[in-house]
């Protein structure tokens, strides 16, 4: 199963976003469309990449529009870039989500004691690849990190892209500590630090901030794989999420081609780039 992008708006700009298209140039939702599984059997998963290796810009799949197509987070009115914590530069792994997963923010986990963060189930793809904005990988799961970020369960599975080279040596999270040491550790410290330079407090975590294993992560993407089930078939309200699809037959929100064409054409149309910031490259130092 193949997937193209389509740019519209321009890049750097709040009025960007990035559409997806199937095999057959049919536009659909990343969020909706893109099947979770790209083997049931052997539990390997789709991931829709929001956000490559080393760079900054926080995109995320835009829930509430029509199509869910990428775009650039906002905060107070401006662009979201994340900030350089020394020694680490961007995001330290290709960050994305699992397609057909949410993070119910009206379940309480009984791991965590926390809701969910309406949100799909976040990846960190620890394989050699940079990959680019919106490419659909398929990665072998291998165990999660629960960040509790203000006051929410947000899960962090890390996993692997199966193109890897050397992606048949990892199957579990202690191969992630044996076979790329101080991996793990930098993980926790990316992600209890990042907020820090916008003056937020560090991020906390269950379980005292330890991996959980294969196992554990692979219950975790399937229960929230759920939840998404009751959302796009109306069991769940869906609050300001936007689910429109073009594949779940049987959902209340299913669309026509037509219609999601006609949501693709009613953005900007795709125009210059606008340069970044030169303030995203600055490094943040403080003491541990």
């Amino acid at each position: 199963m193949s997937f193209t992008t389509e740019e519209r708006g321009r890049p750097n700009t709040q009025e960007y976003r990035l559409f997806f298209k199937n095999s057959d140039g049919k536009y659909v939702s990343p969020f909706h469309d893109v099947p979770i599984y790209a083997n049931k059997a052997e539990d390997i998963f789709h991931a829709v990449v929001e956000v490559p290796r080393w760079t900054n810009a926080k995109m995320e799949i835009a829930t509430k529009d029509p199509l869910n197509p990428l775009k650039q987070d906002v905060k107070k009115g401006n662009l979201r870039y994340v900030a350089n914590v020394f020694p680490h530069k961007g995001y330290i792994w290709n960050y994305g989500a699992i397609p057909q997963t949410w993070e119910d923010p009206n379940h309480k986990d009984s791991d965590t004691g926390c809701c969910g963060d309406n949100d799909p189930i976040d990846i960190c793809d620890i394989g050699d690849k940079v990959c680019s904005r919106g490419e659909i990988i398929t990665v072998k799961v291998l165990g999660t990190l629960a960040l509790i970020d203000e006051g929410e369960t947000d899960w962090k599975v890390m996993v692997i892209n199966t193109d890897d080279p050397e992606a048949a040596n990892f199957n579990n999270i202690d191969d992630v500590r044996r076979l790329k040491p101080g991996y793990l550790e930098a993980t926790v410290d990316w992600f209890k630090r990042y907020k820090v330079p916008d003056g937020k407090p560090e991020n906390q975590f269950a379980f005292n901030g330890e991996f959980k294993d294969r196992d554990f992560a692979i219950k975790t993407v399937k229960s929230t794989h759920e939840f998404w089930k009751a959302l796009v078939s109306k069991k769940t309200n869906a609050g300001e999420l936007n689910c429109m699809n073009t594949s779940v037959s049987d959902s209340p929100f299913f669309c026509s081609p037509a219609d999601a064409e006609a949501v693709v054409k009613s953005a900007c149309p795709f125009g210059a780039e606008h340069p970044i910031p030169c303030s995203v490259d600055k490094w943040f130092y403080y003491e541990k």
